[in-house]
């Protein structure tokens, strides 16, 4: 094993049983491996047709045919041999629970969280082949390290690949041979095997292009990437040294293919591979020659025919002039939701377009009505935070969040180490860093492209989260208020903790040019090495100038890596953003889910639409870096996320604008009311490097909401917010009372709570 499997089989072994658990409505996590490693008899094969939840939210279930072999659960759309395989799952290297009430298996293999529901009758059945299957794998992991990540995918699910794949199986006696007589360690061989017996299997297809066949193509392509991404690790663990007995190189010219010219492949590192290096440049030229053939006939027989299931790793050998837009899917299915897209040429023109960087700069704006921007603004705000991220290394996670598998963690209670020194409140601010977004919306004509706009400002509100998977924010108290007051970007914000149980914030912003608000309620569930946040709420966001009202939807975001290794952040899902004032177009953007055997990440796309469905605008690009519009290389940047400060892996990831938020400057402090977070004190330890005192104030401020809150449940009266009002529809509005007693008679005067 390496370090991480081995701290993943120990964290899993001491996990709690059945036996411990008296509440079948709870989540139980599933031992592991216990003792030494030994001879375990193989379990027999399960299979049958399961219940799958979408990774897209709101999807829904959907039956798909399971088959449990070796430790190993693959599926398909169908059952048999009618099915193309989807996926696979290493039962081995999963964290499992299970949740008897609702008959829900869990599978968290860190790259994505597997949902499953079982019919009642075969509940059991499938809980206790899978204890089974996953002890043996384990086992078998523990005896040979170096085959950990080795797939076994031969099976009736998978069509063609079948034979090849046995022979890889079957060939320890090559492995042998070769490692006796050249010295290859076991990653090494591998590499050689995989060149030897895999890589022919592919050479007709760039022979003879019109041999493609989309499916088929597609099989092999999920069994060689599901082997490089083995390689991957294995060359990350095990180096492969270099071998001195270099065979000379001969160059083959194969076929003539059309797009590519004459084809020659390099026989040398088929024969001796010196490294996995050689393999994997390999493996992505066979994909770069089969799809530079088969580009333009897959487009076409998506966009016209079933739009077929097409592998996202496939989309980086895409030429860039042939992008398309089209929404995403889940886990290479094939559905209503598949995409491909392709890497963006770096000529495309970023001129044209908006961003806040380049482009044609907006007049300067006024601060709005009554913000008391013209009296109060920070000189010179910092560049940097007093004290630098604090170790958390010796918290354990796993002893904290071990028996919380599936729960909501906005109840656990966490070590400030964890946290990072600002609060939900002010993360929320954050959302209207790239405000220049909307000003420039409320002075664009076109309503299709004031559409674009909004959405690229709704996409920008995810820039921030890039580098901050490593922490948290902290949770605002009850009446817990915060403020940010920018007249250089024309705006003034508030937010307001209006609810305990459950937790929600609310939030409104004014500009001359925009009024955006938003209530927000999160669901934080964490299942045994990611961790999802659903984020519940509508955001709204006015244009003056047209009488525009836009709403929509948040994503689904996932923490990954949450015990071992480093941590990292995702969002996926579909945002629907719509006009409320005016049908005339509406906009769809697909926040792509992360492939384990894709190098494509943070991907967005997105389409804006007419009453009558035709495309008018398509935008596509990276949550964290930029947005462009059109089709490249012509595209033109619409945004671009600022830089990043000097040493910000030191300052909990955060950007500019956040280095800001907590700022308090003298001239401000009898500006705001008492309740701002920026008198939190142990929020303040934390972001001046005191842990001790931040978690000694972070125990008592909490110990004084459960005073105030128990004081209220004793008289029955409700907690009602200062600054904000619920409306007929449940969402909470600003009550338009925080500037006006901001400025006069100021706060002072009033009667506040004492939260900390």
């Amino acid at each position: 094993f390496s370090k991480e499997q081995q701290s993943l089989i120990t964290l899993q072994s001491s996990c709690v049983t059945a036996e411990t658990l008296s509440l079948q409505d709870s989540w139980e996590i599933i031992e592991g491996l216990k003792g030494n490693p030994g001879n375990i008899q193989e379990p027999e094969k399960q299979e049958g047709f399961l219940l799958k939840r979408r990774k897209w939210p709101m999807k829904g279930w959907q039956k798909r045919y399971f088959l449990l072999e070796k430790g190993i659960l693959k599926y398909s759309k169908r059952g048999a041999d009618k099915g193309k395989l989807h996926g696979c799952i290493d039962v081995g290297l999963s964290v499992m629970s299970i949740k008897k009430k609702t008959k829900a298996i869990d599978l968290d293999t860190n790259d994505n969280i597997y949902h499953l529901k079982v019919t009642l009758s075969l509940f059991d059945d499938w809980v206790s082949k899978l204890r089974h299957h996953r002890v043996f794998r384990q086992n078998e992991i523990a005896m040979y390290p170096h085959e950990r990540l080795l797939f076994h995918p031969s099976s009736h699910l998978s069509p063609n690949p079948n034979d090849s794949m046995r022979q890889l199986q079957t060939s320890a006696c090559l492995k042998k041979k070769c490692h006796h007589k050249m010295g290859m360690n076991s990653s090494t061989v591998l590499a050689f095997t995989v060149s030897i017996l895999i890589l022919p299997q592919l050479l007709p297809f760039i022979c003879h292009p019109s041999l493609l066949d989309l499916e088929e193509c597609e099989s092999y392509l999920l069994e060689l990437n599901l082997l490089l991404k083995s390689m991957e690790v294995l060359h990350r663990t095990y180096s492969a040294p270099a071998i001195s007995l270099m065979v000379t190189r001969n160059i083959c010219p194969l076929t003539y293919n059309p797009n590519l010219g004459p084809v020659h492949i390099v026989l040398g590192p088929f024969n001796l591979l010196p490294t996995l290096h050689y393999t994997k440049i390999y493996l992505k030229y066979i994909f770069n020659c089969i799809f530079s053939y088969g580009s333009r006939p897959l487009v076409h027989q998506v966009s016209n025919e079933s739009r077929a299931s097409i592998p996202e790793s496939m989309s980086e050998f895409f030429d860039a002039q042939e992008y398309q837009l089209t929404s995403s899917s889940s886990e290479n299915e094939a559905s209503d939701d598949d995409s491909y897209i392709s890497d963006v040429s770096d000529s495309v023109s970023m001129d044209n377009g908006y961003s806040n960087e380049r482009g044609t700069p907006l007049p300067p704006l006024s601060p709005p009505a009554g913000s008391g921007g013209s009296g109060v603004q920070v000189a010179r705000r910092r560049t940097t935070l007093p004290s630098p991220q604090p170790s958390s290394s010796s918290v354990s996670l796993w002893n904290i969040l071990k028996n919380n598998i599936g729960k909501d963690l906005s109840k656990v209670a966490m070590p400030v180490q964890l946290n990072e020194p600002l609060n939900t409140l002010q993360r929320l601010c954050e959302e209207v860093e790239y405000s220049e977004l909307l000003d420039t919306a409320n002075h664009t004509q076109d309503p299709y492209q004031r559409m674009v706009y909004v959405a690229t400002f709704a996409v920008s509100a995810y820039a921030s989260s890039y580098h901050r998977a490593g922490s948290k924010p902290f949770n605002p108290i009850l009446g817990e208020t915060y403020e940010c007051d920018r007249p250089d970007k024309g705006f003034r914000f508030i937010a307001e903790q209006v609810s305990h149980h459950p937790p929600v914030s609310a939030c409104h912003c004014d500009s001359n040019n925009f009024t955006f608000w938003q209530d927000v309620q999160w669901k934080n569930k964490f299942w045994g090495k990611s961790m999802e946040i659903v984020r519940i709420g509508t955001t709204h966001v006015t244009l003056p100038a047209f009488g525009d009202h836009y709403e929509w939807n948040k994503v689904t975001s996932c923490i990954h890596n949450i015990l071992s290794g480093q941590r990292w952040i995702e969002h996926y899902g579909e945002m629907s953003i719509k006009n409320t004032s005016s049908d005339a177009c509406q906009c769809k953007v697909t926040f792509v889910k992360a492939r384990s055997w894709s190098s494509t990440v943070n991907e967005i796309e997105g389409m804006v639409t007419d009453t009558g469905g035709r495309v008018i605008h398509t935008f596509f690009g990276k949550w964290h870096e930029g947005v462009y519009q059109g089709v490249p290389p012509s595209a033109i940047c619409i945004w671009r996320a600022n830089p990043m400060p000097v040493d910000q892996d030191q300052y909990y990831g955060f950007t500019q604008f956040a280095v800001e938020l907590n700022e308090l400057d003298a001239a401000l402090k009898p500006l705001l009311p008492p309740t701002d977070t920026r008198y939190r004190l142990d929020q303040r330890c934390l972001e001046e490097g005191n842990i001790e005192g931040a978690e000694e104030q972070k125990r008592r401020i909490e110990e004084l909401q459960r005073g105030r809150r128990k004081v209220l449940e004793e008289n029955n009266v409700t907690h009602k917010p200062r600054f904000f009002k619920k409306s007929k529809d449940d969402t909470w509005l600003s009550s338009n009372v925080y500037w006006e007693q901001r400025k006069n008679p100021r706060f002072s005067r009033e009667d506040f709570p004492v939260l900390w």
